[in-house]
């Protein structure tokens, strides 16, 4: 298939004319039906369950580890399987999505996900509990692939940064939810109270399998599938016009090998659909797409370097560690993580799609590294007091810099990496690539959730965060260098971004998408 770029696409004005630079702004953004339905479905979309259980764990560990007497291995072992697990759900979302839609793959994810919380909040002993964690991570496989996928695949270019970042609000709820029912329910009996945490996911997920009906499917995988007309129909949705419409579904139909005038009868085979995406991705990739693999999978692959996965899972530990010593005052602590990492999410959202990608991620990686630098001094300090009275300003650093690693990661490395990497795939690849940068996801998040205890054992704790910042300097040489701009590009333009080598890019900075309709050329366009 050709590259798709500004060689093969014509320059495209706005569809409607504002009447002044602030009506431009109102108009281009997207019209209010349009943003109802892609908050409200992308709010829905990526259940926070995943999260849920994430932030239920980090406290529910001290409770498993007292009830059925779990030593530290199995204790690490508890804690990645579901990573370990979500690999087989990623690296077969990508091919089920192709095949049954994305709509009902984010079905498929809650119902996997609901046995595997069910299975947990039964469980009578270690081994049962195992299985319901692993079979939880492949309904975690799932949502991690599909939800960012569609979110890109039915937002507009002007906020698809913002949209696609609303999974990653989600859980970050999640875990916020878990960490303030691990302090609720830690007031119940031992043998119920861990149980009830592990169980809680199972109710979301249910409204979840049955509300996904009302969620409209993706218009991309509707033209890969020869559906033209309900593609359409959802572009007329979501678009502020339907002209507009109109233009996006012929760079669409481009896009996907049809032709732009072809009829919505037009005969297409969907059993095509995915085959041959891995011989193009591994086998005979163009330049462009070896770049594309490179940014995406790298950005998986650095996220869970920074020490994220540690930090929030292991954050009940760290507070001990660091001089809190009575469990609700943990237990209080990690709510705090949880509100602060929502609220730079948030922030994170907001401005995304104003200041582009690449600014939040490298400022983001420069907090990251100067807050684990600061957290693993500050670790080292209190453990080498002990067993007489920490420094006070050694237990006050590494408390504060917990929560401002979770604030920098927050507002970019964490949002970003899933926005990005949604993003940057051709059309006729994104599923399956997608698939595999999850799957890259979860084996860092695994390795980091599995070895942590053993690693602060090996190298000590503050060790351990020294060696997560000298990470994080390469993760940001490493987006300097292979990560190009995609603010404002529609799907079908950024694989003409990575046509050009990194060091042109770097010397050429990225063109409008589109400009104002003062900005066109006499006998274009009206003012």
């Amino acid at each position: 298939m050709a590259m798709l770029g500004r060689t093969s696409m014509p320059w495209r004005a706005p569809l409607s004319a504002p009447s002044s630079p602030s009506s431009w702004d109102t108009v281009h953004i997207i019209n209010l039906h349009a943003s109802t339905l892609l908050i409200t479905t992308n709010f829905v979309q990526l259940d926070p369950n995943p999260a849920i259980n994430t932030g239920v764990m980090s406290g529910a560990m001290l409770f498993i580890k007292e009830d059925l007497k779990t030593n530290d291995t199995q204790v690490q072992v508890l804690a990645g399987i579901l990573n370990v697990c979500a690999l087989a759900g990623s690296l077969t979302a990508g091919r089920v999505s192709d095949w049954v839609g994305r709509r009902l793959t984010i079905s498929l994810a809650a119902t996997i996900f609901l046995a595997g919380s069910a299975l947990m909040g039964l469980a009578p002993n270690f081994a049962t509990l195992l299985a319901g964690r692993c079979v939880a991570g492949v309904g975690v496989g799932y949502a991690l692939m599909i939800a960012p996928v569609y979110a890109a695949e039915i937002s507009s270019a002007e906020i698809r940064g913002s949209v696609t970042s609303l999974p990653e609000i989600c859980i970050s709820f999640g875990i916020l939810v878990g960490y303030v029912a691990n302090y609720l329910l830690a007031k119940l009996p031992l043998v119920y109270g861990w149980r009830a945490m592990l169980g809680l996911g199972a109710l979301p997920s249910a409204v979840l399998a049955v509300g996904v009906i009302a969620m409209p499917e993706s218009p991309r995988w509707l033209v890969m599938q020869g559906r033209v007309e309900p593609a359409l129909a959802v572009l007329r949705r979501v678009c502020d016009t339907a002209g507009e419409a109109d233009v996006r579904l012929a760079e669409i139909k481009v896009a996907a090998g049809i032709a732009a005038d072809a009829a919505a009868s037009a005969p297409h085979q969907p059993s095509s659909v995915g085959k041959g995406v891995w011989r193009e991705m591994f086998l005979h990739p163009t330049p462009p797409v070896r770049r594309i693999l490179v940014a995406a999978f790298g950005v998986h692959f650095f996220q869970h370097l920074t020490g994220i996965e540690a930090v929030v899972l292991y954050s009940p530990r760290i507070f001990k560690a660091a001089g809190i010593a009575t469990r609700s005052e943990i237990l209080a602590a990690t709510i705090g993580v949880g509100v602060t990492k929502t609220v730079f999410i948030l922030t994170a959202i907001l401005l995304v799609d104003r200041i582009g990608r690449r600014p939040l991620y490298l400022s983001s990686l420069a907090g990251i590294v100067a807050s684990l630098a600061c957290l693993g001094l500050g670790l080292t300090i209190v453990e080498r007091s002990a067993p007489h009275h920490s420094p006070a300003w050694a237990v006050v650093l590494s408390i504060a810099t917990v929560f401002t690693f979770i604030a920098s990661f927050s507002v970019g490395v964490g949002p970003i990496t899933w926005a990005y990497s949604s993003e940057v795939y051709p059309l006729r690849l994104r599923a399956q690539g997608a698939s595999v940068g999850v799957a890259i996801n979860r084996v860092m998040n695994a390795g980091v959730s599995m070895t942590f205890v053993s690693l602060y054992k090996a190298v000590t704790i503050g060790g351990a965060f020294f060696l997560f910042a000298g990470l994080a300097v390469l993760a940001a040489t490493f987006f300097y260098f292979l990560c190009p701009e995609t603010q404002g590009r529609p799907l079908e333009e950024i694989e003409e971004v990575f046509s050009r080598r990194w060091r042109e890019r770097l010397r050429s900075p990225a063109m409008a998408v589109e400009l104002p309709v003062s900005n066109v050329p006499d006998g274009k366009a009206g003012p």
